[in-house]
C-alpha cells in the first residue's frame, strides 16, 4: 500500500479530491446537477420549445432596472392554448438579468437554487440570462392552460418586483 502512495495515479487521485472539495467546483457542480435534474426528461410545466417558423405572434419583453425599480415590461400576457410566442427579450438595465418561464412553484424552488449558487447562468430552452443591452430571442409554444410566470430569478430580483404573469387560456 505505501507503495502505490507514490505513483502517478495516486497524486492523481489526489489532486481530484482536492479541487473537489473547492467551492467553485462544487458550484459549477451544482449547477449541472440543477440543469440535468431540470430537464433530464425535457418536460416544461409551462409548454416546450417552439420553432420559428410556426411563431404566432411576436412579444417584446424589457428587463430594466433602471431608477432602482426591478421590471419586467409587459408583466401580464395571455395566451391561447397551443399558440408559439416568439419573445424577444432586452436587458435595458445596468445589471444582468434573466428570463425563465415556469410555473410559480417550480420558480420558487429555483430561487433556492440561485440563492445558493448566484452566479448560475441560463441559456435553456425555457429561459435566458442577459448582460445589460443584451438582446436574445426565446420560442414557446404554450400546451398546458393555467397560469404560469415570468420571472428574474438571480437573487434580489424577483423579490424586488422582476415578475409577471401569462395566462394561458
Amino acid at each position: 500500500m505505501s507503495a502505490l502512495r507514490n505513483t502517478p495515479l495516486a497524486a492523481a487521485c489526489a489532486l481530484c479530491g482536492l479541487l473537489l472539495a473547492t467551492p467553485q467546483w462544487n458550484r459549477a457542480a451544482a449547477h449541472d446537477e440543477h440543469q440535468h435534474a431540470a430537464h433530464a426528461d425535457h418536460a416544461f410545466a409551462a409548454g416546450e420549445p417552439g420553432t420559428t417558423k410556426l411563431a404566432h405572434r411576436i412579444v417584446e419583453i424589457v428587463l430594466n432596472d433602471a431608477g432602482g425599480d426591478m421590471v419586467i415590461s409587459p408583466d401580464r400576457l395571455e395566451v391561447s392554448r397551443g399558440e408559439q410566442v416568439m419573445f424577444v427579450l432586452k436587458n435595458a438595465g445596468a445589471i444582468d438579468h434573466e428570463f425563465l418561464i415556469d410555473t410559480i412553484a417550480n420558480n420558487a424552488a429555483h430561487q433556492v437554487q440561485m440563492a445558493a449558487n448566484p452566479d448560475m447562468h441560463h441559456d435553456d430552452p425555457n429561459g435566458r440570462r442577459l448582460k445589460p443591452g443584451e438582446t436574445a430571442e426565446l420560442i414557446w409554444r404554450f400546451t398546458r392552460p393555467g397560469s404560469f410566470e415570468m420571472a428574474c430569478l438571480i437573487p434580489g430580483h424577483y423579490e424586488s418586483g422582476m415578475k409577471g404573469a401569462i395566462v394561458v387560456k
